[in-house]
């Protein structure tokens, strides 16, 4: 095989019909299949040493103690809610 030539390896994954008929779709839309999705996918988590989006469980994401740097903190942003004290933070969630 000359230098620099690829060679191409088979993955198979289970996924639900559903989310994979959605992801065609989607897909198709961007002009590609899902292997040119896959691989855009890996290659991407390769550039960046992990998944290259941020993971976090529900309860994590709802958990107050991440946010009580807000406490006692107003921000104005046009259109959008911010809460003072914390105690009206965890009533809004």
């Amino acid at each position: 095989m000359p230098a620099g030539a690829r060679t191409n390896a088979n993955v198979n994954v289970r996924v639900d019909e559903t989310v994979k008929r959605q992801s065609q779709d989607l897909f198709s839309s961007l002009g590609m299949d899902i292997s040119t999705a896959v691989n855009i996918f890996l290659r991407q988590a390769i550039r960046k040493n992990g998944l290259p989006f941020e993971v976090v469980s529900q309860k994590t994401r709802r958990n107050p103690p991440q946010f009580g740097c807000m406490k006692g903190k107003i921000k104005e942003v046009e259109g959008h809610d911010w809460f003072e004290p914390l105690e009206d933070f965890e009533e809004y969630m």
